[in-house]
């Protein structure tokens, strides 16, 4: 193809991967409108799947610059259908779109519980998506007999009714160009910045604010996902050092997080589960002994378990937790519960935020939420 029959977005693709993708020392950072132009023309359909891989690939490789993870965040933003719901303040849970698969995950149940302390959550998420592959809150709440298709809007009205006041929404429902990217990020197997962006899209909004809680492994990852929250317009972020980069802190050690108010910056601070009454020698919900494995022939990155039966397992455990049933379930919501109501100023203490949300296991209330 001569360049005269290039569209100018395809131009302007070739000029940037020309710049991004010249090796270790030659590689040059775009800007931030580029890294949006570039983003936008993948999920558009506009550029060859093969040129697309390659700007993935290319900003991985030579690291992303801040800027230009804000364009790519700014263009899985365009193509996110924004919904204000009829509440005050949101919280919105992002915990990783690829899942769990060393643990059963106990935080897609972290949005009833807050419900029932009187904080309208959201949580979104996919079906399955690499590098990982886990068990997702959508295979969760699915085998807990819970809606996953709803629409921006229907999930939004969920949000709003007081006897409900939390919901799940699905990336294919608020996104679905970035959903379609799902094979190309299997096809190029590691982690790209989509992956680190797309829990900032930020579907589902309140009226007067909106919370981030999101988690984090590597120590990097609280001054990007901070710089990132800002930018995507959350008000206050909480940022928690989780398992398998989730939400839910390790249950048996102390640990580091930091949260942001207002838009400001982010700080540092220290978390201890025995300070709240939680003593467990696990550091998350273990997973059965009788699950049954799955294969994953030619991939030696995700960890095969059984998604179906490990899904059951966890929807079974998150439901007994909310009955008040005591173990690493319930008290993986009553730590990463306790942290969203303390640092939303709900409670004056953690202390407090935890006995509030075990007031909430006990009684019930949780559990008759969720029916």
């Amino acid at each position: 193809m001569s360049s005269i029959e290039l569209t100018e977005t395809q131009r302007a693709m070739r000029s940037i991967i020309q710049r991004i993708a010249t090796g270790p020392e030659l590689s040059k950072d775009i800007s931030m409108e580029e890294a949006r132009l570039g983003m936008n023309a993948i999920l558009d359909g506009a550029v060859d799947p093969v040129q697309a891989g390659i700007f993935l690939i290319a900003l991985r490789m030579k690291r992303e610059t801040d800027d230009e993870q804000r364009g790519v965040l700014d263009a899985a933003r365009d193509a996110t259908d924004h919904v204000l719901a009829d509440v005050d303040e949101v919280v919105d849970i992002a915990d990783p779109y690829d899942g769990y698969n060393r643990c059963l995950p106990a935080a897609p149940f972290l949005p009833v519980v807050l419900a029932e302390c009187g904080v309208a959550a959201v949580s979104h998420g996919v079906d399955a998506v690499g590098p990982k592959f886990g068990i997702t809150h959508r295979h969760v709440m699915e085998a807990a007999g819970i809606p996953v298709d709803l629409s921006p809007t229907e999930a939004s009205a969920r949000l709003s009714d007081p006897d409900i006041g939390w919901t799940y929404v699905d990336q294919r429902a608020f996104a679905p160009k970035l959903h379609d990217l799902v094979p190309l990020r299997g096809t190029i197997v590691k982690r790209q910045v989509i992956t680190t962006v797309e829990v900032m899209t930020r579907p589902i909004h309140g009226r007067k604010k909106t919370h981030l809680v999101t988690g984090y492994v590597h120590k990097p990852y609280p001054r990007i996902y901070a710089l990132l929250a800002r930018h995507a317009g959350f008000d206050s972020a909480l940022l928690v050092r989780g398992v398998e980069g989730g939400v839910v802190p390790s249950l048996r050690q102390q640990g580091v997080c930091f949260n942001y108010q207002q838009m400001g910056e982010e700080q540092s601070f220290e978390i201890d589960p025995t300070a709240i009454g939680i003593e467990q020698n696990v550091r998350a919900v273990p997973l059965p002994d009788d699950l049954p494995t799955a294969s994953r022939p030619g991939d030696d990155i995700a960890v095969a378990v059984d998604v179906r039966a490990t899904a059951q397992a966890a929807a079974r455990a998150g439901m007994a937790a909310l009955e008040g049933a005591r173990g690493p379930t319930y008290d993986s919501l009553v730590f990463s519960g306790a942290m969203v109501l303390w640092h939303l100023g709900r409670e004056a203490t953690m202390q407090a935020a935890a006995d509030r949300i075990r007031a909430a296991l006990d009684s019930g209330a949780a559990a008759q939420r969720l029916r």
